[in-house]
């Protein structure tokens, strides 16, 4: 589960990468990638920290039992 859970923040970073290089490519890039990057990478931070949110969740409920 530490694996899956390492591979989903990996992901969330992944995320933020993609969110930052629209910034820095901004000067080469055209406005439609630069929107298309910016929603791609919120998306996949939104989804994966989700993911992170529920196996955090699933494991503190089941250390309580």
């Amino acid at each position: 589960m530490y694996q899956l859970a390492l591979l989903f923040l990996t992901a969330v970073l992944a995320g933020f990468a993609l969110i930052v290089v629209t910034s820095l490519a901004a000067s080469f890039l055209s406005a439609t990638v630069i929107n298309i990057l910016i929603g791609l990478g919120s998306i996949a931070v939104i989804v994966f920290a989700l993911a992170l949110l529920y196996l955090a969740s699933k494991a503190l409920f089941r250390e309580l039992r």
